[in-house]
């Protein structure tokens, strides 16, 4: 039988408003783990933190920036990882910021784009199906339940 592990989180991180919004991504640089890839921010949950704490975590070492609000999505990044039998079940946020990415050690590029052209870097299908909840709700008031931090 598959594993089942909730130990990751993504953030999809986004600036402006309806008329002019923009996603985060940042290209994984050679060397590590999805080498070459446009991803949102992600990491690991450590064995002290809250799903939510390792986001504004990840957040700030991937990026440098703290989100000036920071929602849980209400959804799930969930996939297969067949090599090692394991489904993935990834708590998923997205926090807005005010300013470009100062590059941690993971990451070689960064760059802005509107919701269409994120979704055309972005590889895997879950996180353009999370990014198109993102885009959708951030045309509604959040509520306020699923603001976090």
């Amino acid at each position: 039988m598959a594993d089942v592990v909730a130990n990751l989180v993504d953030v999809y991180p986004y600036r402006g408003s309806a008329a002019n919004r923009e996603y985060l991504l940042l290209r994984r640089r050679p060397g590590v783990i999805y080498s070459g890839d446009w991803r949102m921010v992600g990491g690991k949950i450590l064995d002290s933190e809250r799903a939510w704490q390792a986001a504004g975590r990840e957040l700030e070492e991937e990026t440098g920036c703290k989100p000036l609000v920071m929602w849980a999505i209400p959804s799930a990044n969930i996939f297969f990882e067949w090599k090692m039998d394991t489904v993935h079940v990834i708590p998923a946020f997205a926090a807005e910021i005010d300013r470009d990415p100062v590059l941690n050690h993971e990451h070689d590029a960064f760059g802005w784009y509107d919701y269409e052209a994120a979704c055309q870097l972005l590889c895997w299908p879950e996180q353009r199906r999370l990014l198109g909840i993102v885009h959708e709700e951030l045309d509604r008031d959040i509520p306020v339940s699923w603001r976090v931090g």
